[in-house]
């Protein structure tokens, strides 16, 4: 069995904590490795080291440190095989979808190139009698990510890559089911020029994310995972003093109105309710159909697509639809809120309960289940399944549609599908959603843009990549300059109003 390992000072270090857990092939059900889990001490320690080594990153201009990100793109995109095969391995995402995520990650580290620009300060000469005022963005000093599972490419990228072109030091938790990937990524930065200790790669569970969270070196947090996980991150992090942008879980609508193109949304909620097994903060989980006519001809549509969804590991070829979901427990719990759903009263239309494959009985494979006739109250709408089940919930009007919206308790990413460009404008000026698509099933921003939810999807004021990221990162310092050439008034005793 492989033992993997932290990555300190740009080297494969082994855990001394003696704690491990277990690396799953979800296709499988198999252990295929071990990893560390880092003690309080430990990390402390590596913590220093970054401390140690963050100062002289700082130091280095920042078109220097652009350079390091237009090499480290360059190395990602030469080794794009090799990451998309980590991801599926210990995801169990399809190699196409696992593409994607590395891709997404890559983007924001071609923006991050630009940070010369993005770290420019403001000036302004003669604010007062011979008074200049500037400002200058300067680096926290040592940062940290705590990334979850279900991305382990993209959701790393989007934390190292303007933390570090920002002269930060990082210290990078990645979760302890999917490590392999961004182990590599640090070895490749490193390759890209990264000096040693400037990026620690440090795995392990909630003793170690506690340590991030009480060290006094660590002067910013950035997390994603679930809503509890989120709330408790942000908490303890504010508690200590710290900067945090914690994103947490969602439920993403998608209404459906009577004027749509009904066959382009039945195939944008196919993409988007199954793709990767449901397992994205962004998956369109309820479908809100405007009428009874729609509903019915929507379901129509999406029955035969959805029977028709190829589902197996990435090794199965590029036409696999969706894989197996993370663990035994992942699918226990989608399968019990299934029962729930049926339970309750919703009408279950496609059923993926008792989905097997031959030759991999033992992988934790799900198969994609559709539902009708759910109301607010039932529990496969409260909660995020995070699974390949999409729910119906069908609606009289817009603007009850848009209620149900704005009455859930998150707020991550919305979408409404229409030909009427009045419905598509009022939607997006007034739902209460930090991401809004228009016949767009997944508005994900491109990367010169911010990723970021509202309600219970977000905790914090500023978001992930783009502008947001670069001020997140950075702290701005304001000088006010006066230069004496042959003025002498004496002293000031009296706060003096600018001329």
């Amino acid at each position: 069995m492989t033992e993997l390992t932290h990555y300190v000072n740009g080297e494969h270090v082994a855990g001394t904590s003696g704690r491990f857990t277990e690396v799953f092939n979800p296709a499988t059900g198999e252990v295929q490795a071990k990893v560390p889990l880092a003690s309080k001490d430990e990390m402390d320690a590596i913590i220093a080291k970054a401390a140690a080594a963050q100062p002289g990153w700082a130091a280095t201009n920042p078109q220097r440190r652009a350079r390091v990100m237009m090499k480290f793109a360059d190395l990602i995109n030469t080794h794009m095989d090799e990451l998309a095969e980590l991801v599926s391995r210990e995801h169990g995402k399809t190699l196409p979808d696992a593409r994607g995520d590395v891709q997404r990650g890559l983007e924001v580290v071609e923006v991050c190139m630009g940070a010369p620009h993005m770290l420019k300060g403001e000036y302004i000469n003669d604010g007062g009698p011979g008074i200049d005022l500037y400002s200058m963005r300067q680096p926290l000093g040592v940062v940290a990510g705590i990334t979850p599972f279900n991305f382990p490419a993209m959701i790393p990228l989007w934390k190292m890559a303007p933390a570090l072109a920002s002269g930060n030091a990082m210290i990078l938790k990645p979760s302890e089911r999917c490590p392999s990937t961004s182990l590599r990524l640090a070895e490749l930065i490193k390759e890209a020029g990264l000096p040693e200790g400037v990026l620690q790669v440090v795995n392990g569970d909630k003793e170690a994310v506690d340590a991030i969270l009480d060290n006094e070196t660590i002067q910013a947090v950035g997390f994603v995972g679930s809503t509890p996980i989120a709330q408790y991150i942000y908490g303890r992090a504010a508690t200590n003093g710290k900067r945090a942008q914690c994103f947490g879980g969602a439920k993403n609508h998608m209404i459906i109105m009577p004027d749509a193109d009904l066959d382009k949304a039945a195939d944008a909620l196919v993409g988007a309710g199954y793709g990767a097994a449901g397992e994205r903060c962004m998956a369109i989980s309820v479908a809100v159909p405007v009428g009874e006519k729609t509903a019915d001809a929507l379901i129509e549509r999406l029955v035969p697509r959805i029977e028709k969804l190829k589902v197996g590991p990435y090794t199965a070829g590029e036409d696999v639809d969706f894989g197996p979901v993370i663990t035994a427990a992942a699918k226990a719990r989608i399968d019990g809120l299934v029962n729930s759903g049926v339970e309750q009263g919703a009408t279950l239309v496609v059923d993926g309960r008792d989905f097997t494959m031959q030759g991999y009985e033992n992988g934790y494979f799900v198969g994609p289940s559709l539902f009708d006739n759910v109301t607010a109250d039932m529990d496969i709408y409260k909660e995020e399944i995070f699974g390949p089940v999409l729910s119906t919930v069908r609606s009289e009007s817009y603007e009850d549609a848009l209620d149900l919206v704005m009455t859930n308790q998150y707020g991550n990413g919305t979408s409404i599908f229409t030909a009427d460009g009045d419905t598509a404008r009022d939607f997006a000026a007034k739902v209460n959603v930090g991401m809004v698509g228009i016949n767009f099933p997944i508005p994900v921003p491109l990367s010169y843009f911010s990723f970021g939810g509202w309600k219970k999807s977000a905790f914090g004021d500023l978001n992930q990549y783009g502008p947001d990221a670069f001020k997140f990162y950075t702290k701005t310092k304001t000088v006010t300059a006066r230069w004496f050439s042959g003025i002498k008034e004496g002293g000031e005793f009296a706060f003096k109003a600018m001329d």
